[in-house]
């Protein structure tokens, strides 16, 4: 009976500490804070394109051959480099590229029917022009025959070093030479059981142009002048033609067009004002569960679903729950562009996460860029508006395959700009991080590749080494031995910051307050600082991101609802910066705190 009496006094104790902490934390201003469910989908994801990622070659020849300029391997994501990304702070690898995409290389050897190169985009071809989706890149294996055995082992690999595996699903179109030579037999390809007389039919796979053969578009030179091949005549057989992925209607698709991909008829009927006929289910929603069955089955973790705002919402809506039936905790993460079908495709569709690219990258991108009209306000107007409600699920970065390189000179330039920026996608939100390989050691982007041309991105169409990568690589040691000073520093922040990441409460789970929400508390706090609370009952953090050129010494002034919810005045406050600056010590507290921060840097403060 004693304990039992002991047990309820401490339960009740427990209750009313707890009740105590909820009281004073509702002293917080609403309007400054993030009013959603605080849901802990902190990971970190590490995208890696397999072609770049091993390769050691240095050549880079324009247009260069698989033989020439090399590429990476499946075996190439080694022990020693799984448990480097692992302590970097990854949670999930991106394998980018994995699915086997029409190519200029020449695998007949190995039973693989070869690609026409009139419609193929770079040597190595683009990822998001799938020719099997019941198979894997060639490329990537050691021994071609059991390139599946060797992405399967990459799969446990992962899986043994803590981390989840996450490869991309395109549903929106297919490569025009799409042919698969490994489906299940029970499977049949896209388009077998077309009526191709019938521009669109609910029960086709693609849509079609009747009595209209496909036309490459003029002036495309595949592989460059130097590259032959037998089938490199300018032309390609597709009678009749069909729609083109970017949704172009047309026999005679432009250069700048997806002229490589055809579109998939997922039901609608884009020539008469986008009517949809998903009563009986189309045949293709089944095809492309099936598929992304096949994929969960191997164990591969979540998907990265390509433009999933050119497939019907309902057929996400369907397909999620179908796959969730028996693989439940599988992610779909959505690379969409519309703020405005945000909700309807978390509520919808049901996705878990999407990407935050037309809300906080292209407001960072322009504080980054130091444009002449770029200020900390649009960060507030993403959380308070754009993203609102969906913070915790939407999926923050500043570089990936299609963006443009921070080191690039058509961007910042600088890959230590990135810093404020970098902290403020890992840290405003309780929502994942993602960065590119190669960001982590300010890799520039530079060179023409091929198809892709000097644009500041690291080419997905072509055979490539990526430098700085190369450095951190080592020849296989994956040990940074080759890195410059510099090089080294700006890795550590990386490797600090998302471990910070994994680590701390008040990120992972925690509320948010925007201390520059209110103009009267701050009212002459420079234009490119911007300073947030990230707090538990038990921690909290102040996160200062400074995108000013130049060194800043401010005061910061806490509002009296946070000095009181966190029982600050007349307290002695250490803040310990968690990035490895030095402490701050301020002796009986009232509502300032006098700080110096250097050009493009940022402190999380804990305090």
């Amino acid at each position: 009976m004693k304990n039992s009496l002991w047990g309820i006094l401490i339960i009740l104790l427990m209750v009313v500490s707890c009740s105590s902490g909820a009281n004073q934390l509702d002293l917080l201003n609403k309007e400054n804070t993030l009013n959603e469910p605080l849901v802990n989908n902190k990971f970190v994801i590490y995208q890696a394109l397999v072609r770049h990622f091993g390769n050691t070659h240095t050549t880079n020849k324009y247009y260069g051959s698989i033989e020439e300029n090399g590429v990476g391997k499946f075996n190439d994501f080694t022990a020693t480099a799984l448990q480097e990304l692992y302590d970097l702070g990854i949670t999930h690898m991106w394998y980018t590229g994995v699915i086997e995409h029409a190519t200029m290389t020449d695998y007949s050897a190995y039973g693989i029917k070869p690609d026409d190169p009139d419609v193929v985009k770079g040597r190595a071809g683009s990822p998001y022009a799938i020719k099997d989706y019941y198979d894997v890149c060639p490329d990537f294996a050691v021994d071609v025959s059991r390139r599946m055995q060797e992405f399967e082992q990459l799969i446990e690999r992962t899986h043994q070093h803590k981390m989840k595996v996450i490869i991309d699903f395109i549903p929106n179109h297919v490569a025009r030479t799409y042919y698969s030579d490994s489906k299940p037999d029970n499977v049949k390809d896209f388009g077998v059981d077309d009526d191709k007389t019938k521009q669109f039919l609910p029960a086709n796979d693609f849509y079609y142009i009747p009595d209209s053969d496909f036309q490459v578009p003029g002036g495309y030179i595949p592989g460059g002048g130097e590259f032959y091949n037998v089938l490199k005549n300018g032309s390609f057989p597709e009678s009749p033609a069909k729609a083109t992925g970017n949704n172009v209607f047309s026999s005679s698709p432009a250069k700048d067009d997806w002229f490589e991909t055809v579109k998939l008829n997922y039901g609608v009927d884009f020539q008469r004002n986008e009517t949809k006929h998903f009563d009986p289910v189309p045949p293709l929603w089944f095809k492309m569960r099936d598929i992304l069955l096949f994929w969960a089955g191997k164990g591969v973790d979540g998907f990265r679903c390509d433009m999933v705002e050119m497939v019907p919402v309902e057929f996400w809506a369907w397909v999620n729950d179908e796959v969730k039936k028996s693989h439940p905790d599988i992610l779909f993460i959505g690379e969409a562009y519309n703020k405005q079908e945000y909700a309807n495709f978390y509520t919808t569709g049901k996705f878990d996460f999407l990407y935050d690219k037309v809300g906080l990258y292209d407001t960072l991108k322009m504080l980054m860029r130091n444009d002449d009209y770029a200020g900390v306000r649009g960060i507030q107007d993403v959380w308070r508006n754009e993203v609102k409600g969906y913070s915790a699920r939407m999926l923050r970065f500043l570089e990936n395959h299609d963006e443009q390189r921070i080191a690039s000179k058509d961007f910042a330039g600088d890959p230590f700009v990135a810093i404020p920026a970098m902290v403020l996608s890992a840290t405003m939100a309780t929502g994942p991080v993602m960065i590119y390989s190669g960001q982590e050691v300010g890799e520039p982007g530079i060179g023409h590749e091929g198809f892709g041309g000097e644009d500041g991105r690291t080419s997905i169409f072509d055979y490539w080494g990526v430098p700085q990568h190369q450095k951190w690589m080592n020849k296989g040691k994956f040990d940074g031995g080759l890195l410059a000073e510099n090089e080294v520093r700006l890795r550590a922040f990386y490797k600090a910051l998302f471990n910070i990441v994994k680590t701390e409460q008040s990120i992972q789970a925690g509320g948010f307050y925007d201390l520059m929400a209110t103009q009267q508390v701050q009212p002459i706090f420079p234009n490119r600082i911007y300073a947030y609370l990230r707090y538990t009952h038990n921690e909290r953090l102040l996160v200062i991101a400074n995108f000013e050129k130049a060194v800043q010494n401010f005061t910061l002034i806490l509002p009296d609802d946070v000095i009181q919810a966190f029982h600050m005045e007349g307290k002695q406050l250490v803040f310990k910066d968690l990035l490895g600056q030095e402490a701050i010590t301020v002796n009986k507290f009232s509502n300032q705190i006098d700080l110096k921060l250097e050009a493009n840097q940022a402190q999380i403060l804990k305090f």
